[in-house]
């Protein structure tokens, strides 16, 4: 025997308030609607729901059972439509987002850590890439947003590109590496030093290289590569050794005090560094929710950076 579910939710809402006239309001139809089901259901099965006669309106043994079922109908009903409501509202979903590696573990899995705070129920799905990998990935609709610097005024084409802060590089060592001592420093106290070198593919090699050619050294003493940005602070720590870093991922590890900025300015690339997507490419609301969080943290981020730049005394 099949039921029709919009009667058992009557029915449940019946039992729910009492009374045929406040069930038909809860549920915006008229009382004799609710009247019509109630005897339509009675006939069918051959026994009554309610107990005749008694106010408010009881339920029979079958009549709870009935109820039970469209109450659960009911309760599943609105949390399709909460959760669906949520989602509009950009409180529930999931966000696929991707980006240069060191800038993702430094600042960026921060930031999702207080936006995730705040909207509980939005997964966030993480990958790691360099700007080619990341722009064949937003074509192919594996990722929604990407944080990666930008070596260009324009995206490319296809592309919209939201810029968060310009690109600076600094030389990172060790809280008291002997260079943090020196009260003059030269292009030349660099090279005496073993470097750790940054991940295949990422801008900062080509960086490391044009600064090499800068101090006029045709090598580094490359002691260290391929590893983590934790692993790469750890092996600093642990080291004389040097590695170009950006200034942004060194100021949000400063309070972990492993390491800090040798103090030699070096030539800066012209990037920016910003959250990429696909252009024309519709955006779920947490995602919308998520960029526009980024874009806020980062506000107030780029001028402590800035403030933070300034205080030091570059050789």
């Amino acid at each position: 025997m099949k039921f029709d579910e919009r009667q058992l939710v009557q029915i449940a809402a019946i039992v729910k308030h009492g009374s045929a006239t406040e069930a038909a309001k809860a549920l915006g139809v008229s009382q004799p609607s609710i009247s019509r089901t109630v005897a339509q259901l009675e006939q069918r099965l051959g026994e009554p729901l309610f107990v005749k006669g008694r106010r408010p309106l009881t339920p029979t043994p079958l009549g709870e059972i009935v109820a039970q079922h469209g109450l659960s109908i009911l309760t599943a009903s609105r949390k399709v439509s909460d959760a669906v409501t949520s989602y509009r509202q950009g409180n529930a979903g999931v966000v696929r987002l991707g980006g240069v590696p060191f800038f993702l573990d430094a600042i960026i899995s921060r930031t999702i850590a207080t936006y995730n705070s705040r909207h509980p129920d939005v997964r966030v799905d993480q990958s790691y890439g360099n700007l080619g990998e990341l722009t064949g990935q937003l074509e192919a609709d594996f990722l929604d947003l990407a944080l990666t610097p930008l070596g260009q005024s324009t995206p490319p084409d296809g592309f919209e590109f939201i810029p968060l802060l310009r690109a600076r590089n600094v030389i990172a060592a060790r809280k008291h590496h002997p260079l943090m001592q020196k009260s003059v420093l030269s292009a030349s106290d660099v090279t005496k030093f073993p470097w750790v070198a940054p991940l295949p593919g990422s801008p900062l090699l080509l960086d490391l290289h044009w600064i090499l050619l800068t101090l006029g050294s045709n090598e580094l003493a490359i002691r260290y590569s391929g590893g983590s940005l934790m692993s790469v602070i750890n092996y600093l720590s642990e080291t004389d050794a040097l590695a170009i870093l950006p200034h942004s991922v060194v100021f949000a590890m400063r309070h972990e005090n492993k390491v800090g900025v040798v103090p030699l300015d070096v030539p800066q690339p012209k990037r920016v560094i910003g959250i990429l997507t696909a252009a024309g490419a519709p955006m779920a609301p947490a995602v919308k929710r998520m960029a526009d969080h980024i874009q806020q943290e980062f506000a107030s981020m780029a001028e402590a950076i800035e403030r933070h730049e300034r205080t030091i005394v570059w050789g």
